[in-house]
């Protein structure tokens, strides 16, 4: 399928999303290894020729983050030193995308951190998956391209054909994003009204803009860490008469309790996609994920192609307010 000289290498974080995404590519991933000293030093080295070759390095940034990111920093380091040609980090979550600001003295704006740290070792592209701060864009120099999860989210929801649907944006801040949702499944939309106190995960969902009752209600979000927002809508949606309570996100981080939480809640299923792995202790009946390979097959094969990337997208990107 390539024409070009090209290298894939897979970091450790999420073997089966590389391994997924090389078979829709047409290739084998190429060799490397990456284990800790007993002093707790991580080695890493790819185990290819990379000398003139266009590199793609697969690495969510899964728990343990920082464990993860310095191996993807030591892998692009690696192709560098090895004269390897342009290095794209394919990163399907961006943890510290959540850190984009001063909002307290103090304190670093970890999310240009990690920005400043990949270009430092020489990256040059990024692409990942809804950063829940698009301004991350902006951290860096290099081209980043951003794709959009909610057109696969979407679809398997339309599937399912559900009747007097309403989607259900957690807060004011992701409205905008929800009605573009909505607008995919042809459906109103609601908002939460959400307060958050302090670092906690869990924000305190006060009531619902909108109608819900007697409606199936589908809450959409990019990221569930704690769960603890989303069952906290999930109880409110109940209370203002809500049928059936659906969830769609992103990037299922699903923190320590998470899994029991949405077990426990009147949530009937939670739809993430596959950007992390969903290890067996965070398997559950109510939990199932969907596949974002292909589309990330398909960006590295623009990308390598020296394509457009942009359509994959723009048609997914929500409109201006």
């Amino acid at each position: 399928m390539m024409a070009k000289r090209m290298r894939f290498f897979a970091g450790t974080a999420h073997p089966q999303f590389a391994a997924e995404l090389a078979a829709h590519l047409g290739v084998t991933p190429d060799p490397s290894e990456a284990f800790h000293f007993s002093d707790g030093n991580l080695f890493v080295r790819v185990g290819e020729n990379v000398r003139g070759y266009e590199v793609f390095i697969v690495q969510t940034l899964a728990p343990p983050v920082n464990d993860h990111l310095m191996e993807l920093i030591f892998l692009i380091d690696a192709c560098k030193r090895a004269s390897s040609g342009p290095v794209t980090a394919v990163i399907p979550y961006y943890s510290y995308a959540l850190a984009d600001k001063k909002d307290e003295p103090r304190v670093s704006i970890r999310g240009r951190v990690v920005a400043d740290l990949l270009e430092t070792v020489g990256v040059d592209r990024v692409l990942t998956m809804d950063l829940h701060s698009p301004q991350i864009q902006g951290f860096f120099r290099k081209p980043v391209d951003h794709l959009y999860a909610m057109p696969v989210l979407a679809e398997d929801f339309r599937a399912r054909q559900l009747a007097d649907l309403v989607v259900v944006s957690p807060d004011m801040g992701f409205a905008k994003r929800a009605r573009h949702f909505a607008r995919l499944l042809d459906a109103p939309v609601a908002i939460g009204d959400k307060v958050r106190r302090g670092h906690e995960e869990r924000a305190e969902v006060m009531n619902i803009v909108g109608e819900v009752k007697g409606c199936n209600a589908l809450i959409v979000d990019d990221i569930i860490v704690s769960g603890g927002s989303l069952v906290s809508l999930a109880e409110v949606l109940v209370r203002e008469g809500a049928k059936e309570i659906y969830a769609a996100a992103s990037h299922g981080v699903l923190s320590d309790g998470a899994v029991e939480k949405l077990a426990n809640s009147p949530i009937k299923e939670v739809v993430v996609t596959d950007t992390l792995p969903l290890p067996p202790d965070k398997q559950h009946p109510k939990i199932r994920q969907v596949t974002v390979t292909p589309l990330f097959a398909e960006a590295i094969r623009r990308i390598h192609e020296e394509e457009s990337v942009s359509v994959l997208f723009t048609e997914a990107e929500p409109p201006p307010p």
